[in-house]
């Protein structure tokens, strides 16, 4: 299953198509990574959050699959939406859309990471329904290699089935 999603995600970057999409927003795959040495993760899939109405890129979500020392600071779940865009639920609802990347997978839980004094992130993980497992001290060679805060608040979010 995991060559299968993959070889779609590959093919959906040559194909300027959205992957998975709803009534508002549609998620364009852009780039892949396979295995990074950085952060230790065996796929990145990196896709376009779209406003289908006017078609506009309105952020990116980066989907991190599998787990180590270095993701555990950054989650499996990344996302930005840029400022003309806010405020309208986008990051919630692009991560919804591509709940069906981790259920593919076998995950049951995806990790979220904020920093704690990021509201509107926190609000996103509020809004996926996501649990505040704990807040972690980032030991200073992740913070020094991967160049993130001090601090992060770990979320956990139930993958939605289907």
């Amino acid at each position: 299953m995991k060559s299968e999603l993959i070889r779609d995600f590959v093919r959906g970057c040559r194909l300027d198509e959205y992957l998975f999409w709803d009534d508002e927003l549609g998620l364009m795959p852009r780039e892949y990574y396979g295995y990074s040495k950085r952060i230790r993760c065996e796929h990145t899939l990196v896709f376009d959050v779209v406003e289908r109405a006017q078609g506009r890129v309105a952020g990116e979500v980066a989907l991190r699959i599998g787990d180590s020392p270095e993701q555990f600071y950054l989650g499996h779940i990344g996302y930005h939406i840029d400022p003309p865009f806010r405020g309208h639920g986008y990051a919630a609802r692009a991560c919804r859309l591509a709940a069906p990347v981790f259920g593919a997978l076998g995950y049951r839980f995806a990790v979220i990471t904020t920093d704690p004094d990021n509201q509107p992130s926190v609000k996103t993980c509020l809004r996926l329904c996501c649990e505040l497992e704990s807040t972690v001290r980032v030991p200073p060679w992740v913070k020094e290699k991967l160049d993130i805060s001090d601090v992060k608040h770990r979320f956990l979010w139930t993958v939605p089935n289907g």
